[in-house]
């Protein structure tokens, strides 16, 4: 919410506490996945499916790796229902919703993470990238989706505008390597947000470094 805890007051701390519970009442997390043998080209990465994921950025970042595995998450349409009926009656406790699902995906997304890793033992990670991260572009967020099955089995899909929807969703990738790999930590040093990240324009950091 772009408000340091610490300077948060209790009337602003109740209220994300009642959102939180609200959130957590309506949300129906769903995810799926899919690993992919991969082939380092000139163009970027390309998937045994026959999909090209463009850009020098994913390439260094799955540098080592000789598979990916793709998955998707979302909160459910349920959650983007609450949003908009208090978008309509109470704008902070819309912001405390958006704020709270916000964080809440990236959690999903975290279990998520940590169950892809237990599928592959004594395998090494970067850490999950998605569209829009670097120069990889948010355009592949209909065909990841596609390869996932994401429509017909999570309802899960991507606009013209290439905005997922249900809004509360996200789509990554994981590459998997037999040996160490540089980038299995974020951190602000690797991060593709680099200087557009509002975080370090404000002088702090998202608490990933």
């Amino acid at each position: 919410m772009g408000c340091p805890p610490d300077q948060a007051d209790e009337t602003l701390k109740n209220t994300v506490g009642q959102c939180a519970s609200l959130l957590l009442k309506a949300a129906r997390p769903r995810w799926a996945f899919r690993a992919f043998p991969i082939s380092h080209q000139e163009g970027g990465i390309g998937l045994s499916g026959g999909l090209l994921l463009p850009g020098k950025d994913i390439s260094s970042h799955l540098e080592g790796c000789d598979q990916v595995v793709l998955f998707c998450a979302t909160l459910s349409a349920q959650v983007d229902q609450l949003i908009r009926q208090a978008e309509s009656r109470d704008m902070l406790q819309a912001l405390c919703l958006d704020c709270c699902a916000t964080a809440a995906v990236e959690q999903l997304c975290d279990q998520v993470e940590e169950y892809i890793h237990g599928q592959y033992p004594n395998c090494y990670f970067p850490f999950r990238y998605s569209p829009g991260y670097g120069d990889l572009p948010l355009s592949v967020q209909g065909s990841l989706l596609s390869l996932l099955d994401a429509p017909r089995k999570l309802g899960l899909c991507s606009s013209s505008s290439y905005i997922l929807t249900p809004r509360k969703s996200v789509t990554a990738l994981i590459g998997v390597s037999s040996t160490p790999v540089s980038s299995s930590k974020r951190s602000c040093v690797s991060c593709p947000a680099g200087d557009h990240c509002q975080y370090r324009k404000a002088g702090g950091h998202c608490g990933s470094a």
